[in-house]
Protein backbone atom coordinates (compact mmCIF):
# COMPACT_ATOMS: atom_id res chain seq x y z
CA UNK A 1 0.00 0.00 0.00
CA UNK A 2 1.20 3.50 -0.86
CA UNK A 3 0.25 6.39 1.44
CA UNK A 4 0.71 10.08 0.61
CA UNK A 5 0.85 12.28 3.72
CA UNK A 6 0.49 16.04 3.34
CA UNK A 7 1.48 18.43 6.13
CA UNK A 8 4.12 16.14 7.60
CA UNK A 9 5.63 18.79 9.90
CA UNK A 10 2.45 20.00 11.58
CA UNK A 11 1.43 18.76 15.02
CA UNK A 12 -0.76 15.96 13.64
CA UNK A 13 1.41 15.33 10.59
CA UNK A 14 4.48 14.78 12.74
CA UNK A 15 2.68 12.07 14.72
CA UNK A 16 1.20 10.56 11.55
CA UNK A 17 4.70 9.90 10.22
CA UNK A 18 5.06 7.54 13.18
CA UNK A 19 1.62 5.91 13.11
CA UNK A 20 1.32 5.45 9.34
CA UNK A 21 4.84 4.17 8.77
CA UNK A 22 4.03 0.50 9.51
CA UNK A 23 0.99 0.45 7.18
CA UNK A 24 2.92 0.63 3.90
CA UNK A 25 5.15 2.84 1.78
CA UNK A 26 4.80 6.35 3.20
CA UNK A 27 5.57 9.42 1.10
CA UNK A 28 5.45 12.37 3.53
CA UNK A 29 5.50 15.91 2.15
CA UNK A 30 5.33 19.46 3.42
CA UNK A 31 5.22 22.79 1.59
CA UNK A 32 8.86 22.58 0.48
CA UNK A 33 9.34 20.57 -2.76
CA UNK A 34 11.36 17.37 -2.44
CA UNK A 35 12.69 15.53 -5.51
CA UNK A 36 10.18 17.31 -7.70
CA UNK A 37 7.25 16.36 -5.45
CA UNK A 38 4.98 19.12 -4.15
CA UNK A 39 2.94 19.08 -0.94
CA UNK A 40 1.90 22.73 -1.00
CA UNK A 41 -1.89 23.07 -0.88
CA UNK A 42 -1.67 26.59 -2.31
CA UNK A 43 -0.08 25.26 -5.53
CA UNK A 44 -2.90 23.19 -7.00
CA UNK A 45 -1.26 22.36 -10.32
CA UNK A 46 1.99 21.09 -8.80
CA UNK A 47 0.11 19.17 -6.11
CA UNK A 48 -2.16 17.54 -8.69
CA UNK A 49 0.88 16.50 -10.75
CA UNK A 50 2.47 15.00 -7.63
CA UNK A 51 -0.62 12.92 -6.85
CA UNK A 52 -0.78 11.64 -10.42
CA UNK A 53 2.89 10.73 -10.30
CA UNK A 54 2.70 8.89 -6.96
CA UNK A 55 -0.72 7.24 -7.52
CA UNK A 56 -1.31 6.66 -3.79
CA UNK A 57 -3.82 4.19 -2.36
CA UNK A 58 -4.48 6.56 0.54
CA UNK A 59 -4.10 10.34 0.74
CA UNK A 60 -3.90 11.69 4.30
CA UNK A 61 -4.32 15.46 4.38
CA UNK A 62 -2.92 16.88 7.61
CA UNK A 63 -2.16 20.25 5.96
CA UNK A 64 -4.47 23.21 6.46
CA UNK A 65 -4.73 26.97 6.82
CA UNK A 66 -5.15 27.26 10.60
CA UNK A 67 -4.57 30.95 11.40
CA UNK A 68 -8.10 31.54 12.70
CA UNK A 69 -7.87 35.30 13.24
CA UNK A 70 -5.83 35.96 10.10
CA UNK A 71 -8.43 34.10 8.01
CA UNK A 72 -10.86 36.95 8.62
CA UNK A 73 -8.74 39.18 6.35
CA UNK A 74 -6.79 36.52 4.40
CA UNK A 75 -9.99 34.79 3.33
CA UNK A 76 -8.92 34.00 -0.23
CA UNK A 77 -5.91 31.95 0.87
CA UNK A 78 -7.90 30.22 3.62
CA UNK A 79 -10.50 29.05 1.11
CA UNK A 80 -7.82 28.08 -1.42
CA UNK A 81 -6.05 25.79 1.06
CA UNK A 82 -9.02 24.53 3.09
CA UNK A 83 -11.58 24.45 0.28
CA UNK A 84 -10.32 24.40 -3.31
CA UNK A 85 -7.24 22.29 -2.60
CA UNK A 86 -9.32 19.76 -0.69
CA UNK A 87 -11.76 19.60 -3.60
CA UNK A 88 -8.85 18.78 -5.91
CA UNK A 89 -7.56 16.11 -3.51
CA UNK A 90 -11.01 14.53 -3.39
CA UNK A 91 -11.40 14.55 -7.17
CA UNK A 92 -7.97 12.97 -7.66
CA UNK A 93 -8.75 10.36 -4.99
CA UNK A 94 -12.00 9.51 -6.77
CA UNK A 95 -10.16 9.12 -10.09
CA UNK A 96 -7.56 6.81 -8.48
CA UNK A 97 -10.19 4.96 -6.43
CA UNK A 98 -8.04 5.94 -3.44
CA UNK A 99 -9.09 6.80 0.09
CA UNK A 100 -8.89 10.40 1.32
CA UNK A 101 -8.40 11.03 5.04
CA UNK A 102 -9.05 14.64 5.99
CA UNK A 103 -9.21 16.57 9.27
CA UNK A 104 -11.88 19.11 10.02
CA UNK A 105 -12.99 21.04 13.08
CA UNK A 106 -15.77 21.83 15.52
CA UNK A 107 -15.59 25.36 14.06
CA UNK A 108 -18.02 24.24 11.34
CA UNK A 109 -20.71 24.58 14.05
CA UNK A 110 -22.20 27.73 15.56
CA UNK A 111 -20.91 26.97 19.05
CA UNK A 112 -24.32 27.48 20.63
CA UNK A 113 -25.84 25.40 23.41
CA UNK A 114 -24.10 22.95 25.71
CA UNK A 115 -24.83 19.55 24.11
CA UNK A 116 -21.96 17.75 22.30
CA UNK A 117 -22.32 18.11 18.54
CA UNK A 118 -23.37 15.10 16.44
CA UNK A 119 -22.15 14.52 12.89
CA UNK A 120 -25.72 15.05 11.71
CA UNK A 121 -26.26 18.40 13.45
CA UNK A 122 -26.79 21.53 11.36
CA UNK A 123 -23.59 23.44 10.62
CA UNK A 124 -23.21 27.22 10.93
CA UNK A 125 -19.64 28.51 11.23
CA UNK A 126 -19.14 31.84 13.01
CA UNK A 127 -15.85 32.74 11.34
CA UNK A 128 -14.07 32.48 7.98
CA UNK A 129 -11.78 29.67 9.12
CA UNK A 130 -14.78 27.52 10.01
CA UNK A 131 -16.47 28.41 6.72
CA UNK A 132 -13.35 27.41 4.76
CA UNK A 133 -13.12 24.07 6.56
CA UNK A 134 -16.80 23.43 5.87
CA UNK A 135 -16.18 24.12 2.17
CA UNK A 136 -13.55 21.37 2.21
CA UNK A 137 -15.92 18.90 3.86
CA UNK A 138 -18.63 19.61 1.31
CA UNK A 139 -16.21 19.20 -1.59
CA UNK A 140 -15.21 15.75 -0.33
CA UNK A 141 -18.84 14.65 -0.03
CA UNK A 142 -19.60 15.98 -3.52
CA UNK A 143 -16.65 14.16 -5.11
CA UNK A 144 -17.96 10.71 -4.26
CA UNK A 145 -14.51 9.51 -3.20
CA UNK A 146 -14.06 7.02 -0.38
CA UNK A 147 -13.15 9.11 2.62
CA UNK A 148 -12.73 9.54 6.33
CA UNK A 149 -13.39 13.08 7.54
CA UNK A 150 -12.33 13.40 11.17
CA UNK A 151 -13.61 16.51 12.94
CA UNK A 152 -11.57 17.29 16.01
CA UNK A 153 -11.02 20.17 18.44
CA UNK A 154 -8.47 21.81 20.73
CA UNK A 155 -5.55 19.92 19.19
CA UNK A 156 -2.17 19.99 20.93
CA UNK A 157 1.14 18.21 20.54
CA UNK A 158 4.32 17.94 22.56
CA UNK A 159 6.15 19.25 19.47
CA UNK A 160 5.71 22.91 18.64
CA UNK A 161 3.70 25.54 20.47
CA UNK A 162 0.50 24.79 22.33
CA UNK A 163 -1.80 26.28 24.95
CA UNK A 164 -0.27 24.36 27.85
CA UNK A 165 3.26 25.53 27.00
CA UNK A 166 2.02 29.11 26.74
CA UNK A 167 0.39 28.89 30.17
CA UNK A 168 3.56 27.46 31.73
CA UNK A 169 5.68 30.20 30.17
CA UNK A 170 3.37 32.93 31.44
CA UNK A 171 3.06 31.30 34.86
CA UNK A 172 6.81 31.60 35.38
CA UNK A 173 6.71 35.40 35.04
CA UNK A 174 3.26 36.48 36.23
CA UNK A 175 1.49 36.08 39.55
CA UNK A 176 -1.97 36.28 37.95
CA UNK A 177 -3.38 34.76 34.77
CA UNK A 178 -6.78 35.58 33.23
CA UNK A 179 -8.14 32.69 31.16
CA UNK A 180 -11.41 32.28 29.27
CA UNK A 181 -13.91 30.14 31.16
CA UNK A 182 -17.01 30.12 28.90
CA UNK A 183 -15.58 28.14 25.97
CA UNK A 184 -15.88 24.38 26.54
CA UNK A 185 -14.17 21.54 24.69
CA UNK A 186 -11.79 18.61 25.08
CA UNK A 187 -8.03 19.01 24.60
CA UNK A 188 -7.11 16.31 22.07
CA UNK A 189 -3.56 15.08 21.52
CA UNK A 190 -2.03 14.90 18.05
CA UNK A 191 -0.69 11.47 19.02
CA UNK A 192 -4.22 10.21 19.75
CA UNK A 193 -5.48 11.60 16.43
CA UNK A 194 -2.63 9.88 14.59
CA UNK A 195 -3.16 6.53 16.29
CA UNK A 196 -6.91 6.58 15.65
CA UNK A 197 -6.23 7.53 12.02
CA UNK A 198 -3.97 4.51 11.46
CA UNK A 199 -6.48 2.19 13.10
CA UNK A 200 -9.37 3.66 11.09
CA UNK A 201 -7.49 3.34 7.79
CA UNK A 202 -6.75 -0.34 8.42
CA UNK A 203 -10.40 -1.07 9.19
CA UNK A 204 -11.81 1.07 6.37
CA UNK A 205 -9.65 -0.69 3.78
CA UNK A 206 -11.33 -3.93 4.83
CA UNK A 207 -14.79 -2.41 5.26
CA UNK A 208 -15.42 0.34 2.67
CA UNK A 209 -18.85 0.95 4.16
CA UNK A 210 -17.08 2.75 7.03
CA UNK A 211 -16.45 5.69 4.68
CA UNK A 212 -17.89 8.88 6.14
CA UNK A 213 -17.73 11.72 8.64
CA UNK A 214 -16.69 11.17 12.26
CA UNK A 215 -16.05 13.21 15.39
CA UNK A 216 -12.73 12.53 17.13
CA UNK A 217 -11.84 14.10 20.46
CA UNK A 218 -10.61 12.97 23.85
CA UNK A 219 -13.26 12.08 26.43
CA UNK A 220 -14.60 14.60 28.93
CA UNK A 221 -14.86 18.36 28.73
CA UNK A 222 -13.23 21.43 30.25
CA UNK A 223 -12.97 25.18 29.80
CA UNK A 224 -9.74 26.91 28.83
CA UNK A 225 -9.63 28.15 32.43
CA UNK A 226 -9.99 24.61 33.77
CA UNK A 227 -7.37 23.42 31.29
CA UNK A 228 -4.91 26.11 32.40
CA UNK A 229 -5.57 25.35 36.07
CA UNK A 230 -4.91 21.65 35.46
CA UNK A 231 -1.65 22.37 33.64
CA UNK A 232 -0.34 24.66 36.38
CA UNK A 233 -1.36 22.32 39.20
CA UNK A 234 0.33 19.38 37.44
CA UNK A 235 3.51 21.37 36.85
CA UNK A 236 3.68 22.53 40.47
CA UNK A 237 3.05 18.99 41.73
CA UNK A 238 6.02 17.89 39.62
CA UNK A 239 8.45 20.41 41.06
CA UNK A 240 8.13 23.35 38.64
CA UNK A 241 8.82 26.72 40.25
CA UNK A 242 6.06 29.06 39.06
CA UNK A 243 5.33 32.66 40.03
CA UNK A 244 1.57 32.41 39.45
CA UNK A 245 -0.69 32.43 42.50
CA UNK A 246 -4.10 32.96 40.84
CA UNK A 247 -5.77 31.79 37.63
CA UNK A 248 -8.84 33.97 37.16
CA UNK A 249 -11.81 33.00 34.96
CA UNK A 250 -12.95 35.55 32.39
CA UNK A 251 -15.63 35.65 29.68
CA UNK A 252 -14.85 35.51 25.97
CA UNK A 253 -16.19 39.07 25.67
CA UNK A 254 -13.33 40.28 27.89
CA UNK A 255 -10.76 39.05 25.36
CA UNK A 256 -11.90 40.25 21.90
CA UNK A 257 -10.30 38.70 18.81
CA UNK A 258 -10.76 39.39 15.07
CA UNK A 259 -12.50 36.01 14.63
CA UNK A 260 -15.42 34.98 16.81
CA UNK A 261 -14.83 31.72 18.73
CA UNK A 262 -17.53 29.08 19.33
CA UNK A 263 -18.43 28.69 23.00
CA UNK A 264 -19.47 25.04 22.65
CA UNK A 265 -16.72 22.91 21.12
CA UNK A 266 -17.99 19.62 22.56
CA UNK A 267 -18.04 16.75 20.04
CA UNK A 268 -20.09 13.57 20.41
CA UNK A 269 -17.74 10.71 19.46
CA UNK A 270 -20.17 7.78 19.79
CA UNK A 271 -20.27 7.06 16.04
CA UNK A 272 -16.48 6.77 15.80
CA UNK A 273 -16.18 4.65 18.95
CA UNK A 274 -18.90 2.23 17.89
CA UNK A 275 -18.01 1.90 14.19
CA UNK A 276 -14.32 1.33 14.86
CA UNK A 277 -14.64 -0.42 18.26
CA UNK A 278 -12.22 1.90 20.00
CA UNK A 279 -11.81 3.67 23.32
CA UNK A 280 -11.00 7.36 23.57
CA UNK A 281 -9.13 8.21 26.79
CA UNK A 282 -10.01 11.19 28.96
CA UNK A 283 -8.37 14.49 28.09
CA UNK A 284 -6.41 14.62 31.35
CA UNK A 285 -4.39 11.47 30.62
CA UNK A 286 -3.19 12.80 27.27
CA UNK A 287 -2.39 16.24 28.64
CA UNK A 288 -0.49 14.75 31.59
CA UNK A 289 1.62 12.61 29.26
CA UNK A 290 2.42 15.62 27.09
CA UNK A 291 3.31 17.68 30.18
CA UNK A 292 5.70 15.00 31.44
CA UNK A 293 7.49 15.14 28.11
CA UNK A 294 7.58 18.96 28.09
CA UNK A 295 8.69 19.30 31.72
CA UNK A 296 11.48 16.76 31.33
CA UNK A 297 13.11 18.71 28.51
Amino acid sequence: MKILLLGKNGQVGWELQRSLGPLGELIALDRQPVDGLCGDLSDLDALRATIRQIKPDVIVNAAAYTAVDKAESDTKLAFLVNGQAVQMLAEEAATLNAWLVHYSTDYVFSGSGSVPWLETDAVGPVNQYGASKLAGERAIHASGCRHLILRTSWVYGARGNNFAKTMLRLAKDRDTLNVIADQIGAPTGADLIADVTALAIRQALQQPELSGLYHLAASGEVSWHGYASHVIAFAQANGEQLAVTAVNPIDTTAYPTPAQRPLNSRLNTQKLRENFSLHLPDWQSGVNRMLREVLNK
